[in-house]
């Protein structure tokens, strides 16, 4: 349980700050997200508020941001167009449910299977998607009605506030670290702006923040087969999607800090966040890479910072509403920008040319699908690649050793892993008919893998079988004995009185 009695003066101080600034930083965004979804600006406000509270308090990630996020609300838009929003709250709440049981059984783990190159796309292409994002806040409605690009005097006074802000986060750390950079920079540049008086979009020109604290309300759905049928397919896939990407920031985070989380008991918190926020009319969230990596970089590594995250929000929405409403949408656009740089491995770029070509599309992949379309999608395609990759690269591995004994018998000593993409390879090593009357097959070398291999063994054994020749198999575990079916007769023990074969299993030696 969370407790300030381990906490240093030092650490309440840079998690507070840090807290403040992300807690500025989600404003926009949130409201963003619940208008790309539908909702009010106040529903996606409450996620953000009560998923932060409770991950940061229960989650196995201190440091780590979650709220309303932009992978979430795309998913979200057709079901509320369609069924209106209180089907969105059943579905937040049917999700939560899921990410619990996903917890439960401790899938979490399963988060190691994703390659690095998936990882590095992942990274690259979520820095993209968060500058490319900020581009959208330079547009303003027309005599239309219809988005369009600032000009003249109102896109200057954007682009230079912005540029200010992104120079005094760099330049601040050189004159002082009593605060962070960012949020220093978004106090100047705001006060800038009311001493001056610039004409300049502002958090309020996307909507009103002001509001009391959410209530708790049971959504108003029918409680039938009909409504699980709409809800559960929105619900499964914001499931994934949230744990993905909660559990892909968690690891990035586990790797800047070199310290280590735990996924499964994130898992629970998320999901027992999300079935919380859909009873009190929040739009569920998870993990913010974008907000996380302001709060590591500003040094904040603890449950605090999470919580006064939250806990600033609900002041925004309780008592500060009218004055965050006049910070300058460029303080928070530069602040962003700056994250979307720290957060791309620029490093990547340089190993074009160093590491296999397989491994470089893989992470291209993965980063122009999750620019272009969804992240879930992104990173399971991008496993799935990787694992093809993997499987055609060792299919072609399987190799042969051949030699004749005093007694004119063949041996082939296997060398590689046989499994389902190598069992055609496999077959095309022997010489059935040109072979003598005994054949020894020798697995000491060799890995068999899964049941497609055993399969090979056994069609192989099969094959030598109606050719009239006796087929010795030597070495050959346990567990290939229990599943083999013809070839299991053929199986030597004490072969030719050769010690090496003292045994049809490799564990002995």
């Amino acid at each position: 349980m969370f407790t300030l009695n381990n906490y240093s003066p030092s650490e309440i101080k840079t998690n507070i700050l840090s807290g403040i600034t992300v807690a500025l930083a989600m404003v926009p965004e949130a409201i963003a997200f619940a208008l790309i979804a539908h909702v009010s600006p106040l529903t996606g406000l409450y996620a953000a508020i009560i998923v932060c509270l409770i991950t940061a308090v229960f989650g196995g990630r201190p440091g780590m941001i979650s709220g309303a996020t932009g992978a979430l609300a795309v998913v979200m838009v057709a079901l509320v167009v369609e069924h209106g929003v209180e089907f969105l709250f059943a579905t937040v709440v049917l999700m939560g449910i899921l990410q619990t049981i996903f917890a439960l059984f401790k899938l979490g783990k399963f988060i190691r299977m994703v390659p690095y190159p998936v990882m590095l796309g992942f990274v690259n292409g979520l820095a993209i998607v968060i500058f490319m994002a900020q581009f959208g806040h330079f547009k303003e409605l027309g005599p239309d009605g219809i988005a369009v690009w600032m000009t003249g005097a109102s896109l200057y006074t954007m682009l230079g506030l912005t540029g200010l802000t992104v120079a005094l986060i760099y330049v601040f750390p050189l004159i002082t670290k009593a605060i962070p950079s960012s949020l220093a920079s978004i106090i100047i540049v705001s006060s800038l702006v009311g001493f001056f008086g610039f004409d300049t979009k502002t958090v309020g020109d996307l909507g009103s923040i002001g509001g009391s604290l959410p209530v708790f309300s049971i959504p108003d759905v029918s409680l039938n087969w009909e409504t699980l049928r709409i809800v559960l397919p929105y619900s499964f896939l914001l499931a994934c999607i949230g744990l993905i990407e909660t559990l892909l920031t968690l690891n990035l985070i586990d790797d800047m800090t070199d310290t280590r989380g735990r996924p499964n008991k994130e898992s629970l918190a998320q999901g027992f966040a999300n079935i919380v926020t859909g009873f009190f009319g929040g739009m569920g969230g998870c993990a913010m890479i974008g907000q996380s990596m302001i709060n590591i970089n500003n040094g904040a590594l603890r449950r605090l910072s999470g919580i006064a995250t939250a806990l600033f929000l609900a002041a925004f929405i309780l008592f500060l509403s009218e004055w965050i409403e006049l910070i300058p949408l460029a303080a928070l656009i530069g602040v962003m920008f700056v994250v979307a740089e720290k957060t791309f491995e620029w490093g990547s770029l340089r190993l074009f040319g160093k590491i296999p070509r397989e491994d470089i599309f893989v992470g291209l992949l993965v980063g122009g699908v999750t620019i272009i379309a969804d992240l879930a999608i992104a990173v399971i395609l991008g496993v799935i690649v990787s694992a093809l990759f993997f499987a055609w690269s060792h299919a072609k591995k399987i190799e042969v050793t051949t030699s004749t004994n005093k007694k004119g018998w063949k041996t082939y000593e296997l060398e590689g892993t046989l499994f389902f993409a190598s069992a055609k390879n496999f077959h095309e090593l022997f010489d059935i008919q040109k072979d003598p009357k005994d054949v020894i097959v020798d697995f000491k070398g060799s890995r068999v893998a899964d049941h497609s291999a055993i399969m090979a063994i056994d069609n192989l054994a099969n094959k030598y079988k109606a050719a009239g020749k006796k087929l010795h198999l030597v070495h050959l575990s346990p567990d290939c004995l229990d599943i083999l079916d013809t070839a299991k007769s053929m199986v030597e023990v004490n072969l030719l009185e050769d010690p090496k074969y003292h045994i049809a299993d490799d564990k002995i030696s």
